[in-house]
């Protein structure tokens, strides 16, 4: 999705932001200003994106930097995939130690370094901030652990200590600063911000109001027990985050650029159009451009989805994500990054960040209305029974009002249920599954049509001699090696794969007067026999008699001496799993399993036959396959969900249109990563099985977490509104609750979860 027209996109990163609720309120005041047209707060890369008025863009980024700092003043606001620092104003402040680091990138270019010194996005942030952030760029605040520990020993001592009076308050005074001070301080700067209802104004006054009437104990443990649910969120919120961001730093993305005869690595968008840059084996071709030296066989099947590399050469175009495969080439760029193929098709299936699970939305609109009901709710517990009542103590009212307040902290909700999402996140990401969002994470649970793309999905995407029929006169050993010997000299994965087939080492001089045929095949004297190794059409102009056959796959016919000496038949390998993994999906309540491929009808339906899947449909484009999509989503039901398992490039339309978009991330394009929903790392197809098991688990421990939390305080709620309940049954139900509903929602990220009744996935850490 691109940016509209008049309107200017900013993304920053919000570093040292750990809190979920804290993150809400970001989101929500910077939606509400004026000028601003689309705003979104991806709570796990903490990345801040938003829309706003071209004309307005500096007032905008200027409240909203201000914004930010007044909610979370220890937050360090910074432009995304930079270090370059945002002020409170939103201006853009180079820092000390950026400068300082460009100062060095210069040095040493002059001195022709190597090394790449633009890391853009490298992140230096993570130092501990003054406020209420309890894990800091993952680790801990062991001056929060340390505070707390002390306030639990002098409360643990005034309690059993024989104080009174003036020292017991004393006592339990000195642990609640030490315990809940800096809550308390939150607490009464947003008051004067203007922001009453929320945690810590409930905190605060519960524990206040506490000591008020001279629950000391109640009040320090309420805030005690508060501070660590706060602890135990922030360690597996980093824990989420950490293991979700590790599995995004694997695709790194640079170009080799030449000056001179110097080459330095240096990222894509900075290279101009003109400027000459070197492919070597392996790499990625990170910009379009026309090969100026050298030749090469790329894998184009990022782009186009064709599994045959093709060769380039001299004078030939290459795109960005096409993939070099032997020689180095050298390219001059025909187009910047931003003007490239595949930056054009990220814009076009760009999908926002950040988006929230149906669940959780429900859950913030939930607690903005339901906090400040409970809250007036109290207030009137606290003053109208004592003056309706007769008899009835103002003290004995206002302590039930308090352990109403306690109760009524909506903290078990706010908490659990984005943690369990980004738990369930994180334990993907563990298994070598990148899911963009809870709400994707939960839509899993509604799948019932599963679309699969062949090549590089279910099959491997490589050539593999699965057939090799010789003539009559010739042995199968002898037809393999007659073509082996005939391949020795191509560089195409074809030869590759026959030579590997053959497996024994060749001598060259048995070969002589090697001569390739263009778009036919090969001729060579082997041993002193004229051999032919080609296609049918080599064979036809040749005049050789083959019979034809229906194979599945590439066939390489062989002549020896004019005589027909046999085929070699070559394919593209289905994966080990993929088998499985269509069982497992049926296993799973999956209704339909269906395969789109712009293979032949033959290949199609053979691979079709040996997966055990519904239905197949062949030879199609791109635009064909998103009529298919289209067709399966008027046959559904409308609570059903279409997800769409596909690899490359042409693949994208199809990504988009389907309810939910997964790319093999491994052999995958960046265009396809981009435009999926979830990205399976390690390309294998159990893995969606794995992910879809991962999301039931989920929203399973969600829910558990709702009726949990919603039904303590529902019971402690009424027991507090008739003295029944103690400040202490109000601690549990409310902090109680939480840790509990934490550690529940910590569950998920631990999980390891099982196929049903067939084999383990090999987990991400063993790929």
């Amino acid at each position: 999705m691109g940016t509209a027209a008049g309107t200017v996109k900013r993304e920053w990163v919000l570093d040292g932001l750990d809190c979920a609720n804290c993150a809400l309120k970001i989101e929500n005041s910077v939606q509400k200003m004026e000028g601003v047209s689309a705003c979104s707060l991806n709570f796990v890369n903490k990345t801040l994106t938003f829309e706003a008025d071209t004309e307005q863009g500096d007032e905008v980024a200027s409240k909203a930097a201000g914004t930010i700092k007044k909610l979370e003043p220890h937050v360090q606001i910074r432009v995304k995939g930079t270090r370059e620092a945002v002020d409170s104003e939103g201006r853009v402040v180079v820092s000390a130690a950026v400068q300082a680091d460009h100062a060095r990138a210069s040095d040493a270019h002059e001195h022709g370094d190597r090394e790449d010194h633009g890391h853009a996005g490298h992140d230096h942030a993570g130092h501990d901030h003054a406020g209420h952030s309890h894990a800091h760029g993952g680790g801990l605040d062991k001056k929060l652990i340390a505070r707390l520990a002390v306030g639990a020993v002098l409360t643990a001592a005034g309690m059993l200590a024989p104080l009174n009076g003036p020292a017991e308050l004393a006592l339990f005074l000195i642990a609640y600063l030490l315990v809940g001070g800096d809550v308390a301080l939150q607490a009464a700067k947003n008051i004067a911000r203007g922001q009453v209802f929320d945690e810590y104004f409930l905190m605060s006054a519960a524990t206040i109001g506490a000591f008020a009437i001279g629950q000391y104990p109640e009040g320090v443990a309420v805030m005690l027990f508060y501070q660590v649910g706060e602890l135990f969120q922030s360690l597996a919120v980093n824990r989420s985050r950490k293991s979700i961001t590790s599995l995004l730093n694997i695709r790194p993305d640079y170009a080799n650029l030449k000056s001179g005869e110097e080459t330095r690595r240096v990222k894509p968008d900075s290279v101009e159009v003109g400027q000459t840059i070197l492919v070597r084996p392996g790499e990625k071709v990170p910009l379009d451009g026309k090969v100026t030296d050298g030749s090469s066989m790329v894998d184009t099947s990022a782009l186009t989805g064709e599994s045959v590399p093709r060769g380039v050469k001299a004078g030939d175009e290459v795109l960005g994500g096409f993939i070099n495969k032997n020689g180095v080439l050298t390219v001059e760029v025909t187009r910047a990054f931003g003007e490239s193929s595949v930056a054009k098709i990220l814009e076009l299936v760009e999908n926002a960040s950040g988006r929230k699970a149906p669940t959780e939305n429900f859950i913030s609109k939930f607690a903005r209305g339901y906090t400040p009901v409970v809250v007036i709710t109290a207030l009137l517990l606290a003053v109208v029974p004592p003056l309706a009542i007769d008899g009835a103590q103002f003290s004995d009212w206002i302590y039930r009002a308090l352990i109403f307040l306690v109760i009524s902290c909506p903290c078990a909700l706010v908490v659990s249920i984005p943690l369990g999402f980004f738990g369930g996140i994180g334990a993907a990401s563990r298994q070598g599954v990148l899911v963009k969002g809870g709400n994707y994470l939960e839509a899993l649970n509604g799948v019932k049509i599963v679309v699969f793309d062949k090549t590089g999905t279910l099959t491997k995407g490589s050539f593999k001699v699965t057939d090799v029929r010789p003539a009559e006169g010739f042995g199968r050993e002898q037809l393999l090696e007659t073509a082996a010997y005939a391949e020795l000299h191509s560089g195409h994965p074809i030869a590759d794969s026959i030579r590997e087939a053959y497996g024994v080492a060749l001598s060259e001089p048995r070969v002589n007067d090697y001569e390739e045929i263009s778009g036919h095949g090969i001729r060579a004297r082997i041993d002193g026999r004229t051999v032919l190794a080609g296609n049918a059409k080599l064979m036809t102009a040749e005049g050789i008699a083959f019979g034809e056959e229906s194979d599945v796959g590439t066939v390489v016919h062989i002549a020896v001496d004019g005589r027909y000496a046999g085929r070699i038949v070559i394919a593209d390998e289905v994966k080990e799993d993929s088998a499985e993994a269509i069982r497992a999906l049926k296993r799973l309540g999956i209704r339909r399993t269906v395969m789109l491929t712009g293979d032949s009808q033959i290949v199609g339906e053979a691979v079709g036959r040996q997966l055990g899947l519904d239905e197949v449909h062949a030879g199609l484009l791109p635009e064909h396959k998103v009529e298919q999509i289209e067709r399966l989503d008027r046959d559904k039901a409308p609570k059903e969900k279409i997800l769409f398992v596909g690899d490359g490039i042409n693949d994208t339309p199809v990504l988009a249109r389907a309810d939910i978009g997964v790319a093999m991330g491994g052999l995958g394009s960046d265009a396809a990563i981009e435009a999926a929903d979830v990205v399976i790392m390690t390309d294998e197809p159990s893995k969606l099985v794995t992910a879809i098991g991962i999301a039931k688990r989920t929203r399973r421990i969600v829910w558990q977490n709702i009726w949990f939390a919603l039904g303590v305080k529902a019971v402690f709620l009424i027991l507090g509104a008739f003295g029944i309940a103690t400040m202490w049954e109000a601690v549990f139900s409310d902090v109680g609750v939480t840790v509990i509903a934490v550690l529940n929602a910590m569950r998920v990220l631990r999980s390891e979860p099982k196929l049903p009744a067939g084999k383990q996935t090999p987990s991400a850490a063993q790929n």
